[in-house]
């Protein structure tokens, strides 16, 4: 028995009327997330970056050569307000980790990419990372990893709908 069960048998017991099974799901999903999140920021430290930071550069280096994107296609890729995103380039260019240029299409835009430092940090992180979320699956076989993929995928779906 783990805390959510002991939490929805509480219920069971106080409220006998309610259904409680979507609470075990969801909670269940948030204390994993937050278990996952625990483990992902460790690794992240490790390379002197946080989530945030994190984020960007792999955003950049995932989108191919030359790793660079315009502000505009960041804040698409990564869903945060354009403040918030101005902060993070500003703080990965004082790091060193980003430049921005000026957009050969546009001269009135810029667009921001990977310097070497930071493409070379990020290609260590990312694989950091990985290895991070594999050891976090370690304790399920490839079918349930798959089986809960899938559910995953359904459960999102039905939440965005």
């Amino acid at each position: 028995m783990d805390h959510v069960d002991f939490i929805t048998q509480q219920w069971g017991q106080e409220r006998p009327d309610l259904d409680v099974t979507a609470m075990g799901v969801i909670g269940r999903v948030a204390r994993l997330y937050l278990a996952y999140q625990r483990e992902m920021h460790k690794t992240f430290a490790e390379f002197g970056l946080n989530a945030a930071k994190f984020d960007v550069l792999a955003t950049l280096r995932r989108s191919g050569a030359p790793y660079t994107l315009s502000p505009g296609d960041l804040l698409k890729a990564t869903m945060v307000a354009s403040g918030t995103m101005t902060n993070r380039i500003d703080r990965l260019e004082a790091d060193g980790l980003v430049k921005r240029e000026v957009n050969p299409e546009d001269s009135r835009s810029f667009l921001v990419g990977l310097t070497e430092e930071g493409f070379a940090l990020i290609d260590r992180a990312v694989a950091a990372h990985v290895e991070t979320q594999t050891r976090l699956l370690s304790g399920m076989s490839a079918q349930d990893v798959e089986t809960f993929k899938a559910l995953l995928s359904k459960a999102q779906l039905s939440a965005d709908s």
